[in-house]
């Protein structure tokens, strides 16, 4: 018992007339949020750049969509981002999978993990408001538009079907609004006449990522929530999804005309 005392002791000070070593600065916790296949390449990205010597980060944890039945009905399978994590050797037991980010059981765990910083790529998921208050630097979505255009779910297809010339992606803090926090930055990408939705989506992502690593240490320093511009909310248009735009028999609506054909004439 005494000679492993010594022997920790060795180890720590190597010996009495030596100078103590300083311990390295603690990494910021970040928490990842995401789930399909896009996402998992931000991920990758994160992974990537914590791994670097001079990164101030670690990926503390990974929230993504439970497991699912893919292909009609075949065997339950982990999300893409999550399958992704596995494969890069992330622990287990710091993959959340609660089905609404409200759950006590989740946010208690966050809290645990104590996060600086949560990022989110089409996680697909609400974030409600004591969700948001933990992060103590908030929470940073990767928006594949030139916000305010084109918030919701579905901004590629519509901007697509729209036919427009250009998009990007947007860094934004998120908000309890849909897709409405102050930008951070944004990309801006020409769009080819021949390009689909999906491959569209990747490019974005994958510009994302990049552009995301490049604010990473802004955002930890507060700088980024100081430069970070409000959106004009009268420019805004939505991109709901499939069933929300036939609800409205549009292709793309403002912001106000969307929800107001969601609440229906007024009484």
């Amino acid at each position: 018992m005494q000679t492993s005392l010594m022997l920790r002791r060795f180890c720590c000070y190597n010996g009495a007339s030596s100078a103590i070593i300083p311990t390295s600065k603690k990494k910021q916790q970040l928490v990842f949020m995401g789930s399909p296949q896009v996402s998992a390449s931000v991920l990758d990205a994160l992974f990537n750049a914590s791994k670097t010597p001079d990164s101030m980060f670690e990926v503390a944890a990974i929230v993504t969509q439970p497991p699912s039945g893919r292909d009609r009905g075949r065997k339950v399978m982990p999300s893409p981002v999550a399958q992704h994590a596995l494969d890069r050797g992330f622990p287990t037991d710091l993959i959340f999978t609660p089905k609404r980010a409200g759950e006590e059981t989740f946010l208690s765990n966050l809290r645990v993990l104590q996060p600086e910083l949560c990022i989110t790529a089409a996680y697909g998921n609400i974030l409600p408001k004591k969700f948001l208050q933990i992060p103590s630097l908030g929470t940073v979505n990767i928006h594949p538009s030139l916000l305010p255009l084109y918030r919701g779910a579905a901004p590629v297809q519509r901007a697509l079907q729209d036919g427009v010339k250009e998009t990007g992606v947007s860094l934004a803090f998120t908000v309890r609004s849909l897709d409405s926090g102050p930008v951070i930055a944004c990309e801006r990408l020409e769009v080819d006449d021949h390009i689909k939705a999906p491959e569209l989506l990747a490019l974005l992502f994958d510009q994302g990522s990049k552009l995301l690593v490049h604010e990473l240490p802004s955002i930890f320093d507060g700088s980024a929530r100081m430069k970070a511009q409000a959106q004009d909310d009268s420019k805004a248009t939505l991109a709901p999804k499939v069933l929300e735009v036939q609800l409205l028999g549009k292709k793309r609506v403002s912001a106000t005309a969307f929800w107001n054909g969601l609440r229906g004439p007024k009484s």
